[in-house]
């Protein structure tokens, strides 16, 4: 037995478990922004499902702070046609 009762074979499982999620932060915090800018398409992309749908922040780990004013990035930029309102234009 180890220290706090972590043995190599728990870290082991833990490593391998396919279950197993990291812990969520947040990106923005992370990178100390100030404002999300709706002109930064690249970051909005990560944000966006494939359907054009925004990622939750219980999903992503955004702060709640952040989401907001990722939603309000994104709706402008797609409202600019920076960003596609879907991805599949039949």
């Amino acid at each position: 037995m180890s220290f706090f009762g972590h043995t190599k074979e728990k870290r082991k499982f833990v490593q391998q478990n396919p279950l197993f999620k990291r812990r969520k932060f947040c990106r923005f915090t992370a990178a100390k922004v100030d404002e999300i800018d709706y002109k930064d398409t690249d970051t909005l992309k990560d944000f966006i499902q494939e359907n054009g749908k925004i990622i939750p922040s219980r999903l992503t780990g955004t702060r709640a702070i952040y989401q907001r004013q990722l939603s309000l990035a994104i709706k402008r930029a797609r409202f600019l046609a920076l960003l596609p309102y879907t991805d599949n234009h039949n």
